[in-house]
């Protein structure tokens, strides 16, 4: 971002940095030091702005960092609370676009492409993203939705069998000893669970073909009272009327 693209006299823009000071001091007291809160603070600037990719040099660049050094320990080994953050960002969703009336909570899952074989959970695996089965990591994530506007309010990284089984593997990608496997179905059940105990007004779960097709799935809303909407595949039988019928 260039000077150019700044103007200060706009209240929009002043608004705009207002906000994100605002969120950074929301998020800034996880983090143990205080490089890495300013650090934090710069990277959240990249990532709201103009940088046409967000690999480590491009944001480095964009936060006025020589190299991706700075970056990639922000990443890789600054001390920080993950889990505390995530309720943090719930709780700012909440408090903008939260509506009891129109609040729908909505689960989907997304692939990230790959070339090698180091990423986290990176293996041959379907992701709609592409459109087949590819090298890529897939994520599993948790929207929030209401007539305010929408936000993502928690994520959980799928990660295959083979990864949870290979205790080098793990240790070199740092995965930490107590994850044990959860498939999607799982892992969108927790998040929902998570969204529901911290009192998110929802009042529909939303989600596509690959979780409607699930009985599991959609008997976790129905066990705990929850509406929910989801497409079901014409060659899945649901229970209707005390009977299964597939639908048309």
């Amino acid at each position: 971002m260039v000077a150019q693209d700044l103007v200060i006299e706009s209240p929009a823009v002043g608004r705009w940095s207002e906000t994100l000071g605002e969120l950074h001091r929301r998020i800034g007291h996880r983090f143990a030091r205080s490089e890495a809160r300013e650090r934090v603070r710069r990277y959240l600037l990249g990532l709201l702005g103009r940088v046409e990719r967000k690999n480590g040099w491009q944001m480095a660049e964009a936060t006025g960092e020589r190299d991706p050094q700075g970056v990639q320990r922000l990443l890789n080994s600054a001390k920080w609370d993950v889990d505390k953050v995530r309720d943090d960002l719930r709780s700012y969703v909440v408090e903008h676009l939260g509506d009891e009336k129109t609040g729908v909570l909505i689960v989907d899952e997304t692939g990230f492409l790959k070339k090698g074989q180091k990423s986290v959970g990176v293996a041959r695996q379907y992701t709609g993203t592409a459109g087949d089965t590819v090298n890529c990591q897939v994520g599993v994530f948790l929207a929030y939705s209401s007539e305010k506007g929408a936000a993502f309010v928690d994520r959980a990284l799928y990660l295959p069998e083979a990864w949870v089984g290979d205790a080098v593997r793990r240790a070199e990608a740092g995965v930490p000893e107590g994850v044990v496997f959860r498939n999607k179905i799982e892992l969108a059940e927790e998040m929902l669970d998570r969204a529901f105990g911290a009192g998110v007004p929802a009042r529909w779960v939303a989600a596509d073909s690959f979780y409607g097709r699930s009985h599991a799935f959609r008997l976790w809303p129905e066990q705990r009272g929850r509406p929910y909407a989801v497409m079901v595949p014409k060659t899945n039988a649901v229970p209707l009327g005390g009977r299964k019928k597939k639908i048309e």
